[in-house]
């Protein structure tokens, strides 16, 4: 009976998890919209989000450790605990970086619009996918789908190099637009820094399904 109680608690840390998720991804797809239209009352709403996701990651890891003090799990279950609470920590600083977009948006408002030639929208469009692909690997414990993830990665820094150095010409070719360049450059780096989340969540997952360590592998296969 013990033993059923412990894994009815499970389910219910990955539930709570999964609709911090939701409100994390919520809050990165606001916040791109609100961009993309200059929307202050979205950039209101993802402040607002952000206030429910900060609650959420206290609850998460309150019961997750608790976890671990009274049960004391072995094997597969300490690492689905662990990978919650790094998991959950990725999934805050997802709301941080989408409270970072809302913030440079209203800044765009105050500045005057001004055309930058950056697929803002693509970006977005590509982090959001990382995380919903992160999180449904985590739904299903799929460690191959969780590899892809990881492999993503390199486009959407591809679109952050890009992004920067197509901003860095718009200063150069118009300096009168320079800070609404430089509001672009920091909106591409949020993004950016959504998908290495996106991409921490899915290591995460590989090392709750496979028991493996992979945030380091590519730094040692290029040495």
């Amino acid at each position: 009976m013990p033993r059923i109680h412990f894994h009815q608690q499970l389910v219910e840390l990955k539930d709570k998890m999964l609709a911090m998720a939701a409100l994390a991804q919520q809050a990165v797809e606001s916040s791109v919209d609100a961009f993309l239209q200059r929307d202050k009352a979205l950039c209101k709403f993802v402040k607002q989000n952000e206030a429910a996701i900060n609650t959420s990651q206290r609850e998460l890891d309150e019961m997750a450790y608790e976890l671990l003090a009274k049960e004391q799990p072995m094997a597969i279950d300490l690492r689905f605990i662990l990978a919650v609470i790094k998991i959950n920590g990725d999934l805050e600083r997802i709301g941080d970086q989408a409270m970072g977009v809302a913030r440079r948006t209203k800044e765009l408002v105050k500045l005057g619009d001004v055309p930058l030639p950056v697929d803002f929208e693509a970006m977005g469009e590509h982090a959001s996918l990382m995380i919903r692909t992160a999180i449904q690997a985590l739904l299903d414990g799929d460690a191959q789908l969780a590899d892809s993830v990881r492999d993503m990665d390199d486009e959407i820094d591809h679109m952050n190099r890009r992004a920067h150095d197509e901003l860095l010409k718009l200063v150069q070719a118009k300096p009168e637009f320079t800070q609404q360049a430089l509001k672009g450059i920091l909106v591409a780096k949020n993004l950016e820094r959504i998908a290495d989340h996106a991409s921490n969540i899915a290591t995460d997952v590989i090392f709750w399904v496979r028991g493996a360590d992979v945030r380091h592998q590519l730094s040692i296969a290029m040495d």
